[in-house]
């Protein structure tokens, strides 16, 4: 259900709700929040609340420090892991200056402008997150180890996959909070698991996206152990994938699919560095279903873009190359440029690439271009991409590559 301001103060008011988190992300995606008391939530929803962001790595310094939270109110939602008396609310705000323009780097708002963008141009985006995350054991201090919870394998079952009662206590959570998941598993490392969503608007997907790493450490957490989103969290071991799916339509109903994927694939290189923010990000590639190479097909889970056997309304591209250290937002907001750059040039896909790429001889890879090898490689293709610099403002660019 998506609230009105109104709807929202009473809410609040019959709901016995003691604090609103004010919820925003930085410009890499962590989360950051604000809790104010209900008294608060009128002047929040008119002038907004002020925060310090000069203690946010790219918000600004000392010397322009204020910025404004703007809750939005269709984005209530309770959470389910606080007091029934006294519950916690959460809502997510886009950002200003105290005069009242957009922040330049609030991510969300960049999402919502591609959105908008898409829209006028005559399409609409819909995108599906599957995000992998490692289950590790705490010690004795509650410091998080590399200790994997267990030594299961791609969807075993209890009692080798421990992590099954905490997937379920995750999908029952994120059910109470109103998203909607899909599937869950154990994945191939020890301890790794993946839960899976149905695909939505690219705003609320995003949204969700972030909900769901909330959702994961608090529940890990709550009962004694610590969710490693990392691209790498183990040496030898399969990498967390943030595996994409993003279908596109025109207003006329039409699957414009194909040259949406030619698009992503032109552009691909230039995006890197926000889909792959980390120096773990590239331990990652061309290992263990990670891609390394700029290559697409049908099924084939060893390519970067795989199209899934699916018909009508579920047929989606899946971009393989993102992990979850990345920010949804800034992800979501360049695929659908890059779609709309491949839609606008008539773009067509290269040949698929029907075969298993690691097991592929030297030959046949050299026809293949690979994606950056480095976070410097990525940073330098961002830097020198007229793409990236008409649709990431310059700030962002410099936060990411200038580190």
């Amino acid at each position: 259900m998506k609230y009105s301001k109104e709807e929202v103060m009473q809410y609040v008011r019959e709901e016995d709700v003691k604090f609103i988190r004010l919820m925003f992300c930085d410009v890499f995606g962590k989360q950051k929040n604000i809790s104010i008391m209900p008294d608060e939530l009128s002047r929040a929803f008119e002038y907004g609340i002020a925060f310090d962001a000069s203690s946010i790595a790219g918000f600004g310094d000392e010397t322009h420090s204020d910025l404004l939270l703007h809750p939005e109110p269709e984005t209530l939602m309770p959470l389910p892991w606080r007091p029934e008396h006294g519950r916690v609310l959460r809502m997510f705000c886009s950002i200003s200056y105290p005069d009242g323009r957009p922040f330049e780097c609030d991510t969300r708002n960049l999402l919502k402008k591609a959105v908008d963008d898409a829209k006028k141009a005559g399409y609409r985006f819909s995108f599906g997150a599957e995000q992998e995350f490692y289950l590790f054991k705490l010690d004795e201090s509650g410091y998080p180890t590399k200790i994997p919870y267990d030594d299961a394998g791609y969807m075993d079952i209890a009692p080798d996959d421990h992590g099954e009662n905490i997937r379920r206590e995750i999908c029952l959570t994120l059910e109470q909070m109103g998203i909607r998941p899909e599937s869950s598993h154990h994945e191939e490392g020890p301890g790794q698991n993946e839960i899976d969503f149905r695909y939505s608007d690219a705003v609320t997907a995003a949204d969700n996206a972030m909900t769901f790493r909330v959702v994961v450490k608090t529940v890990a957490h709550r009962n004694g152990l610590f969710a490693d989103f990392s691209a790498k969290p183990l040496e030898d071991k399969p990498g967390n994938g943030f595996h994409i799916n993003m279908s596109a339509r025109a207003e006329n109903a039409l699957d414009c699919l194909c040259p949406v994927i030619a698009g992503v694939l032109e552009k691909i290189n230039d995006m890197t560095v926000f889909l792959n923010p980390a120096e773990n990000s590239y331990k990652r590639f061309g290992k263990n279903k990670a891609p390394g190479y700029i290559s697409w097909s049908s099924e084939n889970r060893s390519q970067l873009v795989r199209i899934p056997a699916a018909s009508g309304e579920y047929r989606r591209a899946e971009l393989r190359s993102p992990d979850p250290t990345a920010n949804p937002y800034l992800a979501f907001t360049l695929m659908i440029y890059a779609g709309l750059y491949g839609i606008g040039n008539n773009c067509e896909l290269p040949v698929a690439a029907d075969f298993n790429l690691f097991k592929a001889d030297r030959e046949t890879l050299a026809t293949f271009k690979k994606l950056p090898e480095s976070l410097q490689a990525a940073c330098k293709a961002a830097m020198e991409s007229d793409f990236i610099k008409e649709h990431i403002p310059e700030a962002i660019l410099n936060i990411y590559c200038n580190r």
